[in-house]
């Protein structure tokens, strides 16, 4: 029975909504733009937050940095006084190396922005990183073409280079680039490989695919290794079993102890781990959040208003068909039950067409700027599932008016 009485329900709303197209569309319009709102938002979010992990497993999570500068948007010194650090150097490296029993491997890496020319093409402002030979065994990457270099290679400084998929793309265009040579700061350099192509994510950078590395005996001939301003980073990865705390103390009594600090004097260096970015973001992520509910939840509480205003429309509209209905012996239940389902199905319409917008939406920008971006299940049942209860409280209201009239009234009633 129950079953029944929702069939016949549904078909009356499905009939209802059939016939009214256009005060059918105006209903949809504002739960449609409020989902659009609130998932769009969502959708960045999954987005920023994918690529935040994903640039955190190449970057390692037992792997420390130590830099001239902090991560993170917070500073335990005034920027004056960091800025007068002096960067990483050759000498910080060789400590660590020597005296580190906690590390599995330590690499430097000195970069800066170059340009790199090929013929007639020229690539302006290419992040060029200068790598010690241990590079490969901390951070994650792939070589779509060509090859890594060869100890004889980065022990000797020889001109040899890997560009990113970007760099590639600009200079030889659809030629293949290994074996090429190209200049860079005005040094003859032979391409040996190029990075698999990983695309942008939700951090600043573009990761390996707009970088040239090179040897870092062979950085030295364009790179000025005394500029304070340089952007040099020292990476140490830690043993099986040792945790990155530990490394961190370490790390940090060992360059104390080259860089002759005494007792009371500040560290002039800062050591990073990638967990800092994710901590950097939280907040971010967290307003965002807030925001999108708040823009979202504005425009489905005027798309509810429009529903819970177009079903006491449709209410009165249909006064005769409910006195009839009742007089025929019609529960208040199958009067509240029509009218409750015609909400929630406008509202899930609504929500659904909010839905198809952001899939569309997110087609467009991964053809346009190759983010990978996609709507997830969980965000399609969100979606679902706040148009559902927008429905219900919008059309409570309408359809327990419509339940509670007198049936007699309601026959003799003109619209």
């Amino acid at each position: 029975m129950f079953f029944r009485l929702f069939k016949e329900g549904f078909l009356f709303a499905f009939n209802s909504i059939i016939v009214n197209k256009l005060r059918t569309f105006l209903s949809l319009f504002g739960i449609t733009i409020g989902i659009f709102s609130i998932i769009s938002v969502f959708t960045v979010l999954d987005w920023m937050e994918k690529s935040v992990h994903d640039e955190i497993s190449t970057l390692g999570e037992n792997v420390i940095y130590v830099h001239k500068f902090p991560w993170g948007l917070s500073m335990n010194e005034p920027w004056w006084d960091i800025i007068k650090r002096p960067v990483v150097t050759k000498d910080d490296y060789v400590a660590i190396l020597n005296r580190s029993t906690r590390s599995a491997s330590v690499c430097l890496s000195v970069g800066q922005s170059v340009q790199i020319k090929y013929k007639k093409n020229l690539a302006s402002d290419v992040y060029a990183s200068a790598v010690s030979p241990e590079f490969e065994n901390i951070r994650s990457f792939e070589i779509d073409n060509g090859r890594y270099f060869t100890p004889e290679e980065l022990a000797a400084g020889r001109n040899s280079a890997i560009v990113g998929a970007v760099i590639a793309e600009k200079l030889f265009e659809k030629a293949d680039p290994v074996g090429k040579q190209v200049t860079i700061s005005g040094k003859r350099t032979n391409v040996i490989g190029v990075f698999k192509k990983e695309g942008k994510g939700g951090i600043s950078d573009n990761g390996m695919d707009e970088q040239t590395l090179v040897p870092l005996n062979f950085g030295k001939t364009f790179m000025n290794m005394k500029n304070n301003f340089l952007d040099a980073t020292l990476m140490i990865k830690a043993k099986d079993g040792v945790l990155v705390q530990e490394l961190s103390d370490e790390a940090t009594m060992i360059l104390r102890a080259a860089r002759r600090l005494r007792p009371e004097m500040k560290d002039n260096f800062a050591i990073n781990r990638a967990s800092l970015i994710t901590q950097s973001f939280s907040g971010v992520f967290a307003a965002i959040n807030i925001g999108g509910w708040i823009i979202g939840g504005f425009a489905i509480l005027v798309g509810g208003f429009g529903i819970a205003n177009i079903m006491f429309v449709s209410v009165k509209e249909r006064t005769n068909i409910i006195g009839i209905q009742k007089a025929l012996g019609a529960k208040r239940f199958f009067i509240l039950q029509q009218f409750l389902v015609e909400s929630v199905l406008l509202s899930i319409i609504g929500g659904i067409l909010g839905i198809f917008m952001i899939f569309l939406g997110t087609l467009i920008v991964n053809y346009l700027w190759e983010l990978n971006m996609y709507l997830t299940i969980s965000n399609i049942f969100l979606a679902i599932f706040i148009s559902g209860i927008i429905g219900v409280v919008a059309g409570y209201a309408p359809a327990s008016t419509a339940a509670k009239m007198n049936p007699v009234e309601a026959i003799g009633y003109s619209f």
